[in-house]
């Protein structure tokens, strides 16, 4: 086997030996700031240095992250242009739209995952004054429609979270989509909702500045950024779990010889103490895998969204 391999990469194509030749785009399809912005900017120096060129992020943001992902899908798969994608793109969003300008199953190379991302429970205490998960839900319960949350838009993973949550507790809720998490999270400051399922990071400084309130993780596991706070599984509501994933794609046709080299790249990136404590910091979770796994993992999640996108009856036209 070893053999092999070694034979194998002594007969790489010119295109995959002299990859990469110039910078890298890695397209993104939410604004500079949000989650997966921040990640990126965490791994960039790793993966200019294991590869020797400079990653550019490129911000294509709108429709729930399509246009970056179309844009991608369409891209020369010379190994100059990828995706940082999510389950929302490319687990969510097949479910959700009813019809999209590419297919989130033949128009990619999947190259790995990046990070596995928490979300936390997150109230404004004036909006809301419960002390845990449980009395969360009790105060809901007992005002069946008086409480508003909000999401960073209809279908995203922050409202099939709290779809997920309201279904599985028994709450009468109303859903108050915005565009994106600053959007979002402004309008449980202002008191205009209540609550979000938010990203960890992105609900931690809230926190910090006691504007918000965090009741649980979606995690089955507490999360080490934020270890006081409980899992919701723990807190009130056993079996409840919802966590998403950032990770990176090519186009299709991609040489393989490339994407195992990005592959490995990643790995490296992921392995550096550096950057594993600044994403558990924000309140990730480091997850490097194969390009079989991530693979895999894409396909079962695009099954599992697909039913509770069904479940939750959201739709996009």
């Amino acid at each position: 086997m070893a053999l092999f391999l070694c034979a194998a990469s002594v007969a790489l194509p010119a295109s995959a030996q002299d990859w990469p030749a110039r910078p890298i785009t890695i397209v993104m399809g939410f604004p500079p700031g949000s989650g997966t912005d921040v990640v990126a900017r965490v791994l960039q120096p790793l993966l200019d240095k294991a590869l020797g060129q400079r990653i550019v992020i490129d911000y294509k943001a709108g429709a729930g992250g399509n246009v970056a992902s179309d844009f991608v899908a369409k891209a020369k798969p010379d190994g100059y242009t990828f995706l940082l994608g999510t389950a929302g793109t490319h687990g969510i969003n097949a479910a959700l739209y009813s019809k999209l300008p590419f297919d989130v199953e033949k128009d990619f190379t999947p190259i790995s995952t990046l990070v596995d991302v928490s979300n936390v429970l997150a109230i404004n205490p004036k909006a809301i004054d419960a002390k845990d998960v449980k009395d969360f839900i009790a105060k809901v319960k007992a005002a069946p429609g008086k409480y508003n949350y909000a999401s960073t838009g209809n279908g995203a993973g922050t409202h099939l979270a709290f779809a997920e949550f309201t279904a599985k507790a028994g709450l009468d809720m109303v859903h108050v989509p915005y565009k994106g998490s600053p959007d979002a999270i402004q309008s449980v400051l202002n008191g205009d909702t209540c609550c979000i399922f938010a990203q960890v990071q992105i609900a931690m400084p809230q926190a910090a500045a006691g504007k918000m309130k965090l009741l649980g993780v979606s995690t089955k596991t507490r999360v080490p950024a934020i270890p006081d706070v409980p899992t919701i599984d723990e807190a009130g509501l056993p079996g409840f779990e919802s966590y998403t994933w950032f990770g990176l794609f090519g186009p299709k046709g991609l040489d393989p010889a490339i994407a195992q080299k990005m592959n490995l790249a990643i790995k490296t990136a992921l392995a550096d103490p550096d950057v594993q404590k600044k994403l558990v910091e924000l309140g990730n979770t480091p997850r490097y895998e194969t390009i079989d796994q991530f693979q895999a993992t894409v396909k079962r999640d695009r099954a599992k969204w697909a039913e509770v996108v069904k479940t939750v009856g959201a739709k996009v036209e």
